[in-house]
């Protein structure tokens, strides 16, 4: 092989490198669409399709407004602090109502999965109260609590705590047993037991209790506010409806929505965070 031979295959190489460094830039970026479109296509074609149809005359644009009004309303409704003062309140009623449910539930969830004695004579009552809707027992919290904060914060309360309970109740009673024998034949203490074996076991299944009541948390907000409340989300939507303001009242759904959305990613993460050694985690 020539000299000239061997200054054209390093140039060819030299050439080929530098393409392939420009190229990939315009890789990723085609990677990152392509993950981005496969996760949230059918979203934003839902979006787009909406924004054409009330747009064009499809549909009833007083009914059902072009997605950039109701944006428009969001953000007017932000920027201007009419909405801002209802998400304070709603969230301070439906924050007060999931911390009260999971100081109650998790400890007694606990306890229930672990003492028989326990769980036997208050699965009944337990069982008969799940059944009953939140909603049905709505008008008795009224009479017995007024119309105030009190019945609104106790609804919600009720209507989390069961799905918080029995999650916690099925977390402990769903540890492996043949953990909790190797912990006893090498002497751990009953606390022991509990700390390093029960509760790690349990904590996958009370964070799917977790996310299951701050759902449910949201949805009995909306309702308790929609009866008796002068101010909230919840409030906003029934009052922009009667007062015919719709950008307004979808609006006030949005925000719902992305306070569901927000408040379930912060307990993935937290459970991520968490329970790092479990598989179903991720």
């Amino acid at each position: 092989m020539t000299l000239q031979h061997i200054e054209k295959t390093v140039g060819i190489g030299r050439h080929e490198g530098g393409s392939g460094t420009g190229m990939e830039p315009l890789r990723l970026l085609t990677r990152t669409s392509a993950r981005i479109l496969s996760r949230y296509g059918v979203l934003l074609s839902f979006l787009v399709f909406w924004q054409v149809a009330a747009s064009s005359g499809w549909v009833n644009s007083a009914v059902l407004p072009p997605v950039d009004t109701i944006v428009a309303a969001l953000w007017k409704g932000l920027i201007g602090g009419s909405l801002l003062g209802d998400i304070a309140i709603s969230l301070q009623r439906a924050g007060l109502a999931f911390a009260a449910a999971v100081v109650v539930a998790i400890p007694l969830g606990l306890v229930m999965g672990q003492a028989r004695a326990v769980e036997t004579p208050l699965d009944p009552i337990l069982q008969l109260f799940r059944q009953t809707s939140a909603l049905a027992l709505y008008p008795v919290f009224i009479l017995l609590l007024g119309l105030g904060e009190a019945s609104k914060v106790f609804v919600i309360f009720w209507a989390t705590l069961f799905p918080l309970l029995l999650n916690t109740i099925s977390g402990v009673k769903e540890v492996d047993p043949k953990l909790l024998e190797m912990a006893r034949a090498y002497g751990a203490r009953r606390l022991t037991i509990f700390r390093r074996v029960v509760l790690p076991g349990a904590v996958p299944s009370i964070f799917v209790g977790l996310r299951l009541g701050a759902t449910t948390a949201l949805l009995l907000l909306i309702a308790s506010e929609m009866i008796g409340a002068n101010k909230g989300i919840g409030f906003q939507v029934m009052n922009a409806q009667y007062n015919f303001q719709i950008p307004l009242m979808f609006a006030a759904i949005v925000i719902l929505a992305a306070l569901g959305l927000i408040a379930n990613q912060v307990l993935v993460v937290l459970q991520r965070r968490l329970c790092r050694w479990n598989v179903s985690a991720g």
